[in-house]
Parts: C-alpha cells; structure tokens; sequence
C-alpha cells in the first residue's frame, strides 16, 4: 500500500458535492443491506427513490436482491458501466475496494460516514476519480433544504 500520509481533504466545497450528486446516475453501493435497520438500507432507498440508478454489492450468495434490486456480489460482477461507487464497509477496506472501483471505470468514489484512507483517496484521484470520503450522499443531498436552527433550546 503506497504512503498514507496524504493530506486529503474532508472539508468539501458543497457545488463540488452537487455537482457529483447531479452529474452521476448509476451508483454502485458497497456494504448494501437487506436489513431495514440498516443504515446502508435507508441511504440506498432514499437514493433509488429519488431516482438513482441503486446496484446493491454484497458477497452474501443467500442475498439476491435488495427492494427488487438485484445483488452483486462484487463491482466486478456487475453488467454495466457504473457512474460511482459508495463504500458502506470499514475504511480498512477502503483501499482494495478503491482499486476495484478503478478497474471497472467509475467516475466517483463516496466513503460512507467513517469510511476514509488518505492512500485510497490518492490512488483514485491519480487514477481520475473523484473521492469524497467521510459523507453521506442522502445527507448531501438535502442538505440544500436543512437549515438548522442553533437558537433554539432544547
């Protein structure tokens, strides 16, 4: 594994989350659960329900499919070309599935909330790829329409 003291950035300029969020289609989510107690669950139906293109990856050979989703068992077995991947697994996996996410073209590589390695970031930014890590795309995207109240009590 290459050098991770690479100072990569966690702190996004949100037209850059955006424009990522405007701009992919298909999205690849590594870690994808059938379990509705799951966060991964919800973040998958919220984003296919806005109109993503969802792929569930997942190795579990009993799991076919998630809300009428087909299930594959990794990014190399799916049929089609794949905008971004969104990794919900530990960041000590980050970097082998950064290297897939490589191999198969994608455009765009999210690490889930808690899911980052400065060495994957840099192996995919070389690479092309644009990295977000540390965020939740179903978060991202309303964030435009959340506006917190600090005044408030509680």
């Amino acid at each position: 594994m290459p050098d991770a003291n690479v100072d990569h950035i966690y702190d996004y300029d949100p037209k850059f989350l955006a424009d990522i969020l405007k701009s992919v289609k298909t999205i690849a989510m590594v870690g994808a659960s059938a379990d509705k107690t799951k966060f991964s669950y919800g973040v998958l139906r919220v984003l296919h329900e806005t109109g993503y293109d969802m792929i569930p990856v997942n190795p579990n050979p009993a799991l076919n499919d998630i809300r009428g989703l087909k299930v594959y068992p990794s990014l190399a077995a799916i049929d089609r070309p794949v905008d971004m991947v969104e990794v919900f697994r530990r960041k000590e996996e980050l970097y082998s599935i950064t290297e897939e996410a490589i191999a198969i073209g994608a455009k765009v590589l999210w690490g889930q909330i808690g899911v980052y390695d400065d060495a994957a970031a840099k192996l995919a930014e070389d690479a092309g790829l644009k990295v977000v890590m540390n965020r939740c795309p179903k978060i991202e995207l309303f964030r435009p329409f959340w506006k917190p109240r600090l005044d408030l009590a509680i």
